[in-house]
């Protein structure tokens, strides 16, 4: 791979320019041909991540007797929340280490290296390949997740009209994988019909869960494999990391990377010494606590930070301002929405007559019903947004109605929570609608929020914007996980009300603060 000192002789890109300078690319179905590259790398990625998180509380809560790892709900619940937080949470230094050494192309592939062996780590029965295929996967989509969404935004101008439907495009691809995979790899986890063929070729059907796991190793290398073969289709976009102001600054941000290494080589250390002499009791509760905190501390350092920076103009402060409103929305919508795998997923286990047609399927396959309804509607949302033309709602306001159609999801859940009430399994509709409701919510604000990021960043830090906006996932997905750690100490239809109110306030609070935005960014010198 070329580094930022490449000539023309070693450099791909000389021998794959793409289109002439000043010509539209329209070779992926009227978008630019690299986005084909960027959309088949995530679906693999998405594939081997949603396989995993399909089944992964299922594991931990199913019974040792059947290969599961007999968490409580409530730790499972923990473990699962810090582990889905920390998967989003690194994507800030991801995102930094892409725009200042690696550059965005390689932090992919290398991020893609590290999950396909996270993977492998968790398709090998025992504990401590268990945490350490989590910990490999939480690093790994740290470098893959935020860099592989900012290449698709260096694709277009900031005047192409075309980026929101690209972005609702490239959603297509994420949710491509993320629906085959449950499919796949909850077959292979739960389904009596694969355990008992284990059990004839001898190999002890417990094991079925890492059947699962290894599936989304395969998924992951073959995501590899694709992004390589296409890398000549992405022109220059993440292939160089953003050049330094100076040699002072240039050699100031290889200082910081020193520090920042040298700061979480000593603090597992340190971690790992208290956790051995039992100073600190090295719990999933005392960490996810732990994990809050971290979270809640870097919100206000990292926003304290940017904001008390002198390199901004005036209209690039006013966006920054714009982009902390969307984040705060995109964390409560992810709270919510996230739940798919935790809460969601054990009131399938538990409470849904899980069965079409007389054909009965393993729970962690409801995981795939929102990919299939995003895969049918995309389109029409990516169409939507460009007819509409200059009446397209703005950002704000499609996030207002992202957090309103979550919010009305659990209002039906609570239906769903009193008929399963005295331990009554439900029908199979109620879930789908929860995931229709939540499917329109989402294509309101995901695909927007990532297109938003990387329209209102200052181009010299979109990787790292979109480590923000990743950032406010890994909050969502804590919170999420933290309710499904409250499972069994509240009722069903208290739990779920109490999440249909603390959407639908945050949902009335962004749409009162639409004008506001418009006028402040109207208002640009």
């Amino acid at each position: 791979m070329s580094t930022p000192e490449s000539g023309p002789l070693n450099n791909p890109i000389a021998d794959h320019p793409g289109p002439a300078a000043g010509v539209l690319d329209t070779r992926f179905f009227g978008h630019p041909r690299g986005l084909s590259t960027l959309f088949f790398t995530e679906m693999w990625e998405r594939f081997s991540y949603y396989g995993m998180r399909a089944i992964l509380i299922l594991f931990m809560t199913a019974a040792v007797t059947t290969g599961g790892l007999g968490f409580p709900t409530e730790k499972a619940g923990i473990v699962y929340g810090t582990y889905v937080a920390m998967v989003y949470l690194t994507a800030l230094p991801g995102g930094w280490l892409a725009d200042r050494f690696l550059g965005q192309r390689k932090a992919v592939f290398w991020g893609g290296v590290v999950i396909m062996f996270g993977h492998i780590s968790l398709a090998i029965p025992s504990m401590l390949s268990f945490y350490v295929g989590l910990a490999l996967v939480v690093i790994g989509t740290g470098l893959l997740k935020p860099n592989v969404s900012a290449m698709v935004g260096e694709l277009y101008t900031p005047e192409d009209r075309r980026r929101d439907a690209g972005f609702s495009i490239f959603y297509v691809g994420i949710n491509l994988g993320a629906g085959l995979a449950p499919l796949i790899c909850g077959y292979l986890a739960q389904s009596p019909a694969f355990r008992a063929r284990l059990e004839g070729w001898g190999i002890a059907p417990e094991n079925a869960w890492h059947w699962g796991f290894g599936a989304a190793a395969v998924g992951m290398a073959l995501g590899l494999i694709q992004y390589r073969w296409g890398w000549k289709h992405l022109g220059n976009a993440g292939m160089y990391p953003a050049a330094a102001e100076s040699a002072e600054a240039a050699a100031k941000q290889k200082r910081q990377l020193v520090v920042g290494v040298g700061a979480v080589v000593g603090i597992l250390a340190i971690t790992a010494v208290l956790g051995l002499t039992g100073t600190v009791r090295m719990t999933p509760e005392g960490i996810g606590i732990a994990t809050g905190y971290l979270l809640l501390a870097t919100v206000v350092i990292f926003f304290g930070w940017l904001f008390t920076s002198g390199n901004w103009t005036r209209d690039e402060r006013k966006r920054l301002v714009v982009i902390f409103v969307l984040f705060a929305a995109a964390a409560v919508f992810w709270s919510v929405f996230e739940q798919a795998g935790s809460t969601l997923n054990l009131f399938a286990e538990r409470s849904s007559n899980n069965s079409v047609f007389g054909y009965a399927f393993p729970a962690s396959w409801w995981q795939a019903v929102n990919s299939a309804f995003l895969i049918l509607f995309s389109a029409v949302f990516a169409w939507l947004w460009v007819r509409l033309g200059s009446r397209d709602p703005s950002s704000p306001a499609k996030f207002s109605l992202g957090l309103f159609f979550v919010s009305i999801s659990f209002v039906v859940m609570i239906g769903a929570a009193n008929a399963a009430a005295g331990g009554n399994r439900v029908s199979p509709l109620w879930l789908l609608a929860v995931y229709f409701l939540q499917t329109i919510g989402e294509l309101c604000l995901s695909p927007v929020g990532l297109s938003a990021m990387t329209r209102l960043a200052p181009s010299r830090i979109v990787g790292l914007m979109m480590g923000v906006w990743f950032l406010a996932t890994s909050i969502g997905n804590y919170l999420g996980g933290r309710v499904a750690s409250m499972y069994e100490r509240f009722t069903l239809p208290t739990l779920f009300g109490a999440v249909a109110a603390y959407a639908m306030l945050f949902a009335v609070i962004l749409a009162l603060l639409i004008r506001p935005i418009k006028r402040m960014l109207s208002r640009q010198s």
